[in-house]
């Protein structure tokens, strides 16, 4: 950058220069007056020099600038000057320049000085100028914010750590003002300076810096901007070996890129995003929680998937919290649930030790105490206390990942729950329309990850994990082999999820309702045709005082009823016995016009299904049919006026013929 900076000070230092020169050869006219511009002259161009010693020190942007107006000024001043100089008698005589001239060129000269004495100071270290207030440059005077903006920005280019976290941190705060402010950090150059404190700063640097990043990424064009800028593989490196507060903030920040910028998703999860965001999803939440653990034997399949709550975790600490280097480790390592013998061999080599700490001090391990450790570090026995007295360096043992499990283990409560909140609010946004992270999210242990903080965890943690699974099962909807792989109904994560999910409809009182509606009725294909306890519940809802709830019960309740679902009409038989006639029936003669036609699609399948059900014949079906037939507001879109006729044909061929056609 410095040779451009460089090139970029040449010309205003020549033009100066030509100014100074000129000036000298001013008739007397206009000697004072010229005399006055070269001082001041003089005075910009030593600036500029300063500014060319500097250049590797420069900030860019504001250097382009203001170097750029004040090559203009000095254009200005120097065609001034050249009509001063006396060549002959004729021009010293009709050669007239107001006064006004020379004042207004005197004064941009001064804006000029003011401009690049501003960019030396700003481009100095805080360290280096007493923290002197360096005030507003001419330049700024019509957008003063601009200022603000490079003076940071050159901050996080020169200061130190503190004062780049501050300076983050005011980048933050006009982020959250303005849009358009956020624009101009970007377009100011921004992003690297604060990509560059998440890797290298301390922890409040890199909290700030990565919720500015986060809060910059309003639309694709930022998102586009900061993934050129090499963002996926800075997020990575946090959430892999960072403090736990600023990975939150980063998974926090991977949620807002994502959100507004979906084609990124596949980047970050070619940068290992997804299994680093399980990874901590995982941490004290189940045990083998991941796909790039390894494996266990069928019999102990189910072990593998018992659920552990945050109360008994720390017992397992041994088992959890496994990241992808670790599991490359494992993959070198048989597990103890498959080899037996290695056990048999821990337990002999811990009599050993036992045997040999009574005569040899425990400041001189041997080999057998160092194979301990080795062993130890994989078994579920008392790892940590083996390692604090046979081996000085134990720390390094337990962070085979680069993230320090006994310092996450160390973490506050609320910490982490608010990196469990963050890292399923970045799955949310990572899985919505995406199969192939779908498939990747739902093969390692997230699923019982989320079944486990629906249940239990924090409202924010079960709020994102209820979209999260929304989102999931969207796909999956859409996606057949996703459905298969990820929903088996024999699958205990699967079961563990539609439990929840039921539980939380069941309930139906809170903010989670929503989302849990959506995501039973995105699986009801996967359902069998005995498995019929979510269509009570369902239908339950349609007596909602909320329209939102029945409109969305309705909606899920048809992906039941529906042509497309292959036990359709089990499942209509399921929706009838649960009295959902007289139901949807009130909400397509009262509800609002999105509730009226949910409600009355619904109703037609299964009166198209279950056309001689008595039920249907005793709530008056055949009448609300015809009466929705009449209504323009309800037969616009072909589909529902289409479903319309097929149900009314087949209810009155059937109904015609009175009580006998009934079952």
């Amino acid at each position: 950058m410095a040779d451009i900076v460089k090139q970029i000070l040449a010309k205003p230092i020549q033009l100066a220069d030509q100014v100074v020169k000129a000036a000298d050869e001013a008739s007397p006219n206009f000697r004072q007056e010229c005399q006055e511009l070269k001082s001041k002259t003089e005075k910009l161009a030593t600036l500029l020099r300063q500014a060319a010693r500097a250049s590797s020190d420069l900030y860019e942007r504001p250097t382009r600038r203001i170097i750029d107006d004040t090559e203009q000024v000095l254009e200005k001043a120097l065609s001034l000057v050249l009509k001063c100089r006396a060549h002959s008698l004729i021009k010293r005589v009709f050669t007239i320049i107001p006064a006004a001239a020379f004042r207004k060129m005197s004064s941009q000269i001064e804006n000029s000085i003011g401009d690049v004495s501003w960019l030396l100071q700003v481009s100095t270290p805080a360290s280096e100028r007493d923290d002197e207030y360096l005030g507003l440059p001419p330049i700024a005077a019509n957008e003063p914010i601009l200022c603000v903006i490079w003076e940071q920005i050159a901050i996080l280019y020169t200061g130190s750590l503190e004062d780049r976290a501050d300076a983050a941190a005011s980048l933050v705060s006009l982020a959250q003002d303005n849009d358009r402010y956020g624009k101009l950090i970007i377009e100011e150059g921004g992003i690297g300076p604060l990509l560059k404190l998440i890797k290298e700063g301390q922890l409040e640097g890199q909290e700030n810096a990565a919720k500015a990043i986060g809060l910059l990424a309003k639309d694709p064009e930022s998102v586009e901007h900061m993934v050129q800028a090499n963002v996926c593989s800075v997020f990575a490196k946090v959430l892999k070996e960072g403090q736990m507060k600023a990975q939150a903030m980063v998974a926090w920040a991977v949620s807002e890129l994502a959100g507004n910028y979906p084609k990124c998703q596949d980047l970050f999860a070619q940068n290992n995003i997804i299994r680093l965001l399980v990874s901590h999803l995982a941490f004290e939440t189940i045990q083998e929680h991941s796909k790039y653990a390894i494996a266990t034997n069928k019999a102990t399949s189910i072990h593998a998937v018992v659920m552990a709550t945050t109360a008994n975790s720390n017992a397992d600490n041994g088992n959890i919290g496994n990241t992808y280097e670790e599991d490359q480790n494992n993959k070198q390592i048989p597990h103890p649930s498959r080899n037996q013998p290695l056990i048999q061999l821990h337990n002999v080599v811990t009599s050993t030790m036992a045997a040999k700490s009574l005569s040899k001090p425990p400041e001189q391990p041997g080999n057998v105490t160092n194979n301990t450790n080795h062993v130890r570090s994989k078994s579920q026995g008392n790892v940590k206390t083996v390692h604090q007295t046979s081996h000085p360096h134990h720390h390094q043992n337990l962070s085979l990942s680069g993230i320090c499990i006994k310092a996450r283990e160390s973490e506050d409560p609320e910490t982490k729950a608010k990196m469990k909140a963050m890292a399923a609010r970045a799955l949310w946004k990572l899985a919505k329309g995406n199969s192939a992270i779908c498939r990747s999210i739902t093969e390692s242990r997230a699923l019982l990850c989320f079944a486990v903080l629906l249940e239990k965890g924090p409202p924010d943690v079960q709020y994102n994990s209820a979209m999260a699974l929304m989102e999931i099962t969207v796909v999956a909807e859409q996606d057949t082999d996703l459905r298969r792989s990820a929903f088996k109904p024999n699958s205990p994560a699967c079961k563990a999820v539609v439990d929840q999910l039921l539980k939380v409809i069941e309930k139906a009182d809170s903010e989670l309702l929503i989302p849990c509606i959506k995501a039973i009725g995105n699986l009801a294909r996967m359902f069998r045709s005995t498995e019929t306890r979510m269509i009570g519940p369902l239908v339950k809802l349609l007596d909602e005082r909320e329209s939102e709830i029945s409109e969305e019960a309705s909606i899920a309740l048809t992906k039941f009823a529906c042509t497309g679902n292959y036990l359709h009409m089990d499942h209509s038989k399921a929706i009838i016995n649960a009295g959902g006639a007289k139901h949807l029936i009130q909400l397509v003669y009262f509800g609002e016009h999105a509730v009226q036609i949910s409600a009355l699609t619904l109703l037609c399948y299964i009166a198209m299904h279950w056309p001689d059900s008595e039920e249907l014949a005793k709530a008056e079906v055949l009448t609300v049919l015809e009466w929705a037939s009449k209504q323009a507001s309800m037969i616009q879109e072909e589909s529902v006026e289409t479903l319309i006729q097929e149900a009314k044909g087949k209810l009155e061929l059937y109904q015609s013929r009175g009580s006998r056609g009934f079952h």
